[in-house]
């Protein structure tokens, strides 16, 4: 069963290639959604899929790439929204 949720990233995680890394991650995990940076220095994903590749999906998040630095992870469900893809927005 496809569930959604919505993670949002603290920490240095703007100019680290997270959003990139983050689509490959979710791309392997077989999931859909889009990550994006916000103007407070967070990074934002929505993704969906079956429960257990959202689980790895966020304990990936909790490390993220090489050159980030996590400080916290928030994570919300939400309503599915259908995406397609995973992409990575501005």
């Amino acid at each position: 069963m496809t569930q959604h949720r919505t993670f949002r990233i603290h920490g240095r995680v703007q100019g680290v290639f997270f959003r990139q890394s983050t689509r490959q991650q979710a791309q392997q995990l077989g999931l859909t959604g889009y990550a994006r940076n916000n103007a407070d220095d967070t990074v934002t994903i929505e993704a969906e899929g079956p429960a257990a590749a959202l689980d790895q999906l966020e304990a990936w998040c909790r490390q993220g790439p090489p050159a980030a630095r996590v400080d916290k992870v928030e994570v919300e469900p939400g309503p599915v929204q259908q995406y397609a893809t995973f992409e990575v927005r501005r």
